[in-house]
């Protein structure tokens, strides 16, 4: 592949690429240093219609559905997981922009419904986590394969051209002998 071609080629992807690369790199940045972002959380009582301890994992989706509408708040992005049985059984679901679980009450015709609702730097980092819809997922699987394919052209090209080889081999060896050392250190 000829030089000019592939750096057309890299800088189309770069540009494309460039706002989810921001994305990731600052709620990365963020996250290792402990900044998670913030949940503004609630609580709902859902009435249900028949007895807590009958519903299924079906009639706690749908209190779990009811505790999110109240808040005006989507269907959480993620899976759900239910545990325990009877009274003992709870919900739980978690997404990018909304959480949602649910318990038992005193009252066996009521739900507690504990509703989460991500700032948009919380957003942000629980799609950095992979808890977002699949069509984001299959976006940041996109990111990766170009981010690996910018740094696999920007090697090639540098060791393309004769002036450029020397320190494209030094810093990938410096690179890999660094890697190293903070794994090790990690």
């Amino acid at each position: 592949m000829n030089r000019a071609l592939l750096t057309k080629l890299h800088l189309i992807a770069a540009a494309f690429m460039f706002p989810a690369v921001l994305m990731f790199l600052i709620t990365g940045g963020l996250y290792t240093w402990g900044n998670k972002g913030e949940w503004r959380e609630s609580t709902e009582m859902v009435t249900l219609e028949q007895p807590y301890a009958a519903q299924g994992e079906a009639g706690l989706r749908d209190a779990a559905l009811a505790g999110l509408a109240a808040q005006d708040l989507p269907e959480p992005s993620g899976a759900l997981s239910t545990s325990g049985e009877g009274l003992e059984q709870s919900l739980s679901w978690g997404g990018a922009r909304s959480e949602a679980s649910v318990s038992a009450t005193d009252d066996p015709m009521i739900a507690e419904v504990a509703v989460k609702e991500a700032t948009l730097h919380r957003w942000l980092v629980q799609l950095h986590k992979a808890k977002g819809s699949v069509w984001f997922k299959i976006y940041a699987t996109m990111l990766a394969l170009v981010l690996f394919l910018l740094v696999a052209s920007g090697v090639t090209m540098g060791l393309q051209v004769r002036a450029l080889r020397r320190i494209t081999l030094t810093s990938s060896a410096l690179g890999a002998v660094a890697f190293v050392g903070f794994v090790l250190a990690g």
